[in-house]
C-alpha cells in the first residue's frame, strides 16, 4: 500500500506542467510588465512582474499558452504537457488606436473611482511628506534602432560588420536588431525635503561606457534619479521639455476618456484597472492603464504611452511604467520606474535612437529632513565614484542582475569605440556640439568665431584655446588671437581663472582683451546668444570701436541659489566712426573728445531659488529653474582718476526673468529689466538698445528696431513670449497633421535720454566732420508685437512682427518677417 501511495504521488508530480519565461517588447527588448499569461481556453493564468517575468504551474494545461497586453498583438506558443519548460515571448506593438468608449446608459463607472483618486491625491502624494530619502539604482541604455537595409549599406556601417553581426544574434528570433552605443549604471542616495522644497542626490558609484564618453564626470550627474522624476500626482509632467497632462490631474475629465476594465489582486492590494486615452490624439497626453487600490484610491501601478500622433517632433513613442509602494506615513513612493523614448529617423537615410531608463528605489526613510545646508548642491558626484567600480561591486549592489543581453552590451560598445571610423565620427559630433576640439589637456576653439567678414576688419581669422580638466581642476588658462586683413590689426584675449570651491561655486578670474565691438551690440550683452553675436561680426559694422579692457571678477554662491559677483574693470573707447562729446557737461564751448577711459566697480547679486546646475569639467552650467523667477540686481560705480578713468558715475539695474507653465494653453516666459544712470555721460556708457536689421529672429533684440537706433539713461523693458504648442492648430483638421505650432510675442520699451545727455553730443567733431547722432525715446514707449508659426518642417520658425510706433524715423520698417532655425521636440 505504501508503494502504491508513492507511485500515485510520483505520477501526479510528473503530470504537473511548470512554465517560466519573460515577455519583452520585440522592438526595444524591454520587459513588458503587467502582461497577461493564460492557457488558451481556460482561466488558468498569471501576469508578469515589473521585470516581465512569469511563472505558471498547473495539472490541467492546454496545448498552447497565450500572452497578451493592451497595445500589443496577442501571441501564443505550444506547450509540452507534463514538463518544466521556458517560454519567452516577444510582443509587437499594435498600431491600431484604442477605440472610443460608448456607454448606453448611466454614468461611466470609472468616473466615481477617478473622483476618489483626486480626492485622496494629497494623502497619497509623496510630496506631502515632510521629507523622504532612498537609495537609487539607475540603469540607462541608448541604442540605434530602425536599422534598415539602406542604413546597413552606408560605408561607415559596413566598417563595423563584426558589431552588426552581434546585433543580429542579440535580437532573438522575433526581435528587431538594435545597436547599443551607451550603457550606464549608477548607485546614489537621493534626499528630498518640503518647505522649503530642496533636493540633493549624491552619486556614490557609476559605471559608464559609451561611444564618445571619456571621463564620465559630466555624464554621472545626469544618470542619477534626479532626471528620472515622474510624479503622476502632479497635474503636469515635464518630459523632453514638454508639459504632459497626468491621467489623474485635477482636470482629468477635460483631457481623457476612461474605462473600468477589471478588478483583481495586485500584490497584497485589491485594485481597479482603468484604461484611458486622450480625447484629442494630438494633445500632449497619455494612453494606457493604471491600477488603483480599492481602500486608499492610490496609484499602485501605471503603464502609459505617448503615441506618434501627439504634437512632438522626432519622438515616435514615449512609454513610462511605474510601480509604487506605500510608506509607513501613508503616501506612496515609486519603487521602480521604466521609461522608453523612441526617437524616429530624422531623415530617410538615418536610423532611429532608442533611449531606455530604469530606476529602482530601496531603503526608504520618510519625515527625517536634513539641515538646509545639506541641500546646497543638488547633484554631487563622489570623488571616488569610479574607484572600486568593479564587476564584484555591482554584482553585490545593483538592485537586480543584468540580463545576458545587457552583459553583452558592455562588450559590444567597447568593441565599437575602438573602430577607427567610429572614433572619427564621434570627434566631429563633439566639435559640433561643444564648439571646441579637445587636444590632450587643451580645447581648441570656439569654431563659431573662427571666421568673419565685415566692413572694418575685412576678412577676420581667429583661433583660440582653453585648458581643460585634464590639465587642472583648479586652474583654467585660455585665450584667443584674431587678425583682420582690412584694418591690418591684431586682436587678442587672455585669461586666468582659479576655481576655489566647487560646492559653493567660487571663482577668481583675470583677463585682458584688445578687440573691436559695436555700440549696442557689445559681446558682454550677448554672451548667451553666441550665434547672433557671431552673425553681428559679418556685414556692415554699426558704430564700431576698438577697445582695451582689463577685468577682474570674483564670484561666490553664498547659499543655494544666491550668487554674488564683484567686478573691477578698466576699459578705453576708441571709435572707428564719427563720434565726439563735450568734456564738460552743460558747456557747448567745452573741449571736444572722441575717446575716453572708464574705470568701474560692479557689484551684482542674483537669486534663483530652485535653479539646477551641473558641472562640466571646469564649467558650471545652469539647467534653468523649475518654478521660481530669477532676480538680478546690479550696481556700477565709475571711478574718475583711477587708472586714468574720465568719469564718476552710478548705475543701478534690476532684472526678473520667469517661465510660466500655462497647462492646456502652452508655455510663456517674460523678462523685465529696468536701469537708471544718475550722471551725464556719453551715450556709449549709457544703454544703447539692441536692434536687429538682419533677416533672422532673435530673442536678444528688438527685432524691428535698427541697430543703435535709441539710447537711454533710464529705461524699463518687458519681453514676453508665448508658445501655444498645439493648443489651436491641433484642432483644425487640415492643419493638425502638419504639427505646426502658433506663438506670440511682445516687446515694450519705455526709455528716456535726458536733455543733458543729448546736449553732450555736438553736431560736428573737432575737425568739422558731422557727428553721428543717436535717437531718444519720447514719453511714448516703443512697442512691437508679433505672431508666428514654429515647427515648419520641424526646424523652421517664421515670425511676423509689427512695429506700432516711431514710424516717422528714417529707414524703419513697420512690418517685418523674420526667420530662425531651431531644433525642438
Amino acid at each position: 500500500m505504501l508503494l502504491g501511495l508513492l507511485g500515485v504521488g510520483w505520477h501526479a508530480h510528473a503530470q504537473k506542467t511548470i512554465i517560466t519565461g519573460k515577455i519583452t517588447d520585440a522592438n526595444s527588448g524591454d520587459p513588458v510588465p503587467f502582461a497577461n499569461i493564460v492557457f488558451k481556453g481556460t482561466s488558468i493564468g498569471t501576469s508578469t512582474d515589473f521585470s516581465g517575468f512569469f511563472r505558471l504551474e498547473t495539472n490541467n494545461p492546454t496545448d498552447s499558452l497565450v500572452a497578451s497586453y493592451v497595445g500589443y498583438i496577442t501571441r501564443s506558443k505550444a506547450v509540452r504537457k507534463g514538463q518544466t519548460q521556458v517560454l519567452d515571448f516577444q510582443l509587437y506593438e499594435n498600431v491600431i488606436n484604442l477605440q472610443e468608449i460608448v456607454f448606453v446608459a448611466g454614468e461611466n463607472p470609472a468616473f466615481e473611482i477617478m473622483r476618489n483618486v483626486v480626492k485622496n491625491k494629497k494623502g497619497n502624494n509623496k510630496r506631502s511628506l515632510e521629507a523622504y530619502q532612498y537609495e537609487t539604482y539607475t540603469k540607462i541604455e541608448i541604442d540605434v534602432d530602425n536599422i534598415t537595409d539602406r542604413f546597413r549599406n552606408k560605408k561607415f556601417v559596413k566598417k563595423i560588420t563584426q558589431v552588426m553581426d552581434s546585433v543580429e544574434r542579440m535580437a532573438g528570433e522575433d526581435g528587431k536588431p538594435i545597436l547599443p552605443v551607451f550603457i550606464s549604471e549608477s548607485l546614489s542616495e537621493y534626499y528630498y525635503r518640503n518647505e522649503p522644497r530642496l533636493q540633493h542626490e549624491r552619486i556614490i558609484k557609476s559605471k559608464i561606457t559609451g561611444v564618445g564618453v571619456e571621463d564620465g564626470t559630466l555624464v554621472s550627474q545626469f544618470i542619477g534619479s534626479s532626471f528620472q522624476e515622474y510624479n503622476f500626482y502632479q497635474n503636469w509632467l515635464n518630459i523632453v521639455s514638454k508639459e504632459f497632462v497626468s491621467p489623474i490631474a485635477d482636470s482629468w475629465k477635460l483631457y481623457y476618456e476612461y474605462d473600468l476594465m477589471d478588478s483583481a489582486m495586485v500584490g497584497d492590494r485589491f485594485c481597479y484597472r482603468l484604461d484611458f486615452f486622450p480625447k484629442s490624439e494630438q494633445d500632449l497626453a497619455f494612453k494606457g492603464s493604471m491600477w488603483i487600490t480599492k481602500n486608499e484610491y492610490a496609484l499602485k501601478q501605471i503603464d502609459v504611452t505617448v503615441s506618434p500622433s501627439a504634437n512632438l517632433n522626432y519622438v515616435e513613442k514615449i512609454k513610462i511604467q511605474q510601480e509604487l509602494e506605500p510608506t509607513e506615513a501613508g503616501p506612496w513612493i515609486p519603487a521602480r520606474n521604466r521609461v522608453l523614448i523612441d526617437i524616429g529617423e530624422v531623415t530617410n537615410n538615418m536610423a532611429g535612437v532608442l533611449a531606455k531608463f530604469y530606476t529602482s528605489n530601496r531603503k526608504i526613510v520618510v519625515n527625517e529632513p536634513q539641515d538646509l545646508k545639506f541641500y546646497a548642491r543638488p547633484i554631487e558626484v563622489a570623488e571616488d565614484f569610479k574607484v572600486g567600480s568593479t564587476d564584484e561591486y555591482w554584482n553585490q549592489n545593483r538592485h537586480e542582475p543584468l540580463s545576458s543581453t545587457e552583459l553583452s552590451v558592455y562588450e559590444m560598445i567597447d568593441t565599437l569605440k575602438s573602430i577607427p571610423v567610429v572614433k572619427t565620427y564621434t570627434e566631429i559630433l563633439k566639435i559640433v556640439i561643444n564648439g571646441y576640439k579637445k587636444v590632450g589637456k587643451v580645447d581648441v576653439g570656439p569654431y563659431l568665431s573662427a571666421y568673419a567678414n565685415n566692413s572694418v576688419e575685412g576678412n577676420r581669422f581667429q583661433v583660440g584655446f582653453r585648458t581643460n580638466i585634464d590639465f587642472s581642476d583648479k586652474w583654467v588658462f585660455g585665450g584667443r588671437i584674431a587678425y583682420g586683413t582690412g584694418d591690418e590689426k591684431f586682436k587678442y584675449n587672455g585669461f586666468i581663472e582659479r576655481i576655489l570651491d566647487r560646492n559653493h561655486w567660487t571663482t577668481l578670474k583675470a583677463e585682458y582683451t584688445r578687440d573691436i565691438d559695436q555700440v549696442g551690440l557689445a559681446a558682454e550683452d550677448l554672451v548667451n546668444n553666441s550665434v547672433f553675436l557671431a552673425a553681428t561680426r559679418f556685414g556692415n559694422l554699426i558704430r564700431p570701436y576698438y577697445y582695451h579692457q582689463a577685468k577682474f571678477t570674483a564670484q561666490r554662491e553664498l547659499f543655494k541659489g544666491f550668487i554674488q559677483k564683484a567686478i573691477f574693470r578698466y576699459r578705453d573707447f576708441d571709435p572707428a566712426y564719427s563720434f565726439a562729446y563735450f568734456t564738460e557737461p552743460g558747456r557747448t564751448d567745452a573741449p571736444l573728445a572722441s575717446s575716453f577711459k572708464a574705470t568701474e566697480v560692479v557689484l551684482e547679486a542674483r537669486y534663483a531659488k530652485d535653479e539646477l546646475y551641473i558641472q562640466n569639467d571646469n564649467q558650471r552650467i545652469s539647467l534653468g529653474t523649475l518654478k521660481w523667477p530669477i532676480f538680478t540686481v546690479r550696481y556700477t560705480r565709475g571711478l574718475k582718476g583711477v587708472l586714468g578713468g574720465d568719469f564718476d558715475f552710478n548705475k543701478v539695474s534690476f532684472n526678473v526673468t520667469k517661465g510660466l507653465k500655462m497647462g492646456f494653453f502652452g508655455t510663456s516666459n517674460f523678462s523685465f529689466t529696468a536701469e537708471h544712470v544718475f550722471e551725464t555721460l556719453p551715450y556709449p556708457l549709457l544703454k544703447a538698445h539692441i536692434g536687429n536689421e538682419s533677416a533672422f529672429y532673435t530673442t536678444a533684440a528688438f527685432n524691428l528696431m535698427n541697430f543703435s537706433e535709441f539710447a537711454s539713461d533710464s529705461y524699463a523693458s518687458l519681453r514676453y513670449n508665448h508658445y501655444f504648442q498645439g493648443f489651436i492648430l491641433n484642432r483644425i483638421p487640415l492643419m493638425k497633421k502638419l504639427k505646426w505650432r502658433l506663438l506670440a510675442s511682445a516687446n515694450v520699451l519705455y526709455g528716456e535720454l535726458s536733455q543733458e545727455n543729448q546736449d553732450l553730443i555736438p553736431e560736428f567733431d573737432a575737425e568739422g566732420s558731422p557727428v553721428e547722432p543717436i535717437g531718444a525715446l519720447s514719453d511714448e514707449p516703443y512697442i512691437e508685437v508679433g505672431y508666428g508659426i514654429e515647427n515648419i518642417l520641424k526646424v523652421i520658425r517664421v515670425d511676423f512682427i509689427h512695429r506700432l510706433n516711431y514710424l516717422d524715423r528714417p529707414d524703419v520698417d513697420k512690418f517685418g518677417v523674420k526667420v530662425s532655425f531651431q531644433f525642438i521636440l
